[in-house]
């Protein structure tokens, strides 16, 4: 009688290890998936602030702009700068100032960025988790990886900036063994009826000529505008600070009659037709946009391609 119990009880033996693996993988497939989570502590300026970790309307109340844009996030309103930068595509999104208050809280952030020298912080900070940052303190590399970090995308900054080290380094060794290794470029725009010069961190290009191409900048303008990023100065001695070459942040809509004095066209880099032009509002800021136009720019006016 035992012999023939043997079979049935290894089948049902067989039958249950069975049924228990299919129970098993039935419940490790329903099993739900690791959430990512919906915030994230950053480490600002002034301590740490809980963000969002995939910030869906995010709102730049100045200088930014560019390296939101860059890392592909949603923006719902910007400054008046960028807003009108022709190089960044805006259309829908709301202009925004640091007291337009009601108009912010129509727009529903759920992050605000900005400068810190902006007003009403703290009431914007009750309107949605707002990180501020001080124009210089970083490096213009530096900043959009903080700005990556806070809008959790650091992996794909990095990349972009190793990228773009990359092609800029490689178009100054070219520019360089074109026009040579001690030739000089300053960096000009008129304002406001004032011109300015600028040195190598004040957005223009300047990072690209001077960091990265390390391209070589005229004596005077190293001695006032190195130091504080600006310089402004007169026609009178503008001559001074002009390099081989002059980069003009053309602004369209003040005042360049300066072009037609003796004063300008007697200016080296003027007589030798070494002076490219470009729209200023599209060369203020130095976000990845920004910096991927203004090296496409120099590789075209001086290398011609």
């Amino acid at each position: 009688m035992k012999k023939l119990m043997m079979p049935f009880i290894l089948l049902l033996v067989l039958v249950i290890s069975a049924c228990s693996n299919t129970s098993t993988e039935k419940d490790e497939s329903k099993a739900p998936e690791d959430k990512q989570p919906e915030t994230i502590t950053y480490q600002s300026e002034n301590g740490p602030i809980e963000v969002p970790a995939d910030p869906q309307r995010v709102i730049v109340l100045s200088s930014f702009v560019g390296n939101v844009m860059a890392l592909d996030v949603n923006l719902v309103g910007v400054d008046a700068w960028s807003k009108m930068n022709p190089r960044f595509n805006l259309e829908g999104v709301e202009e925004v100032t640091d007291e337009s208050l009601e108009k912010i809280i129509e727009l529903d952030p759920d992050l605000i960025i900005g400068l810190s020298n902006i007003k009403n912080v703290d009431n914007l900070s009750e309107i949605a988790p707002t990180v501020t940052y001080t124009y210089g303190k970083l490096d213009y590399l530096t900043q959009h990886l903080e700005i990556a970090k806070l809008l959790n995308k650091e992996k794909e900054a990095q990349v972009w900036i190793d990228d773009f080290k990359k092609r800029a380094q490689s178009a100054g060794e070219e520019i360089k063994a074109k026009i040579g290794e001690n030739t000089t470029v300053s960096v000009v725009e008129n304002f406001d009826k004032q011109l300015y010069v600028f040195g190598d961190n004040w957005a223009r290009g300047t990072e690209v000529l001077y960091q990265e191409m390390k391209l070589a900048m005229p004596e005077k303008v190293k001695e006032m505008a190195l130091k504080d990023g600006f310089y402004a100065l007169s026609l009178e001695v503008l001559p001074e600070f002009a390099g081989d070459y002059l980069i003009f942040s053309k602004n369209a809509d003040t005042d360049t009659s300066f072009q037609e004095t003796d004063t300008y066209k007697n200016i080296p880099a003027v007589k030798n037709n070494q002076v490219f032009e470009v729209n200023s509002k599209e060369f203020y800021f130095n976000d990845p946009i920004s910096l991927d136009y203004q090296l496409d720019f120099f590789v075209q006016s001086f290398l011609g391609k």
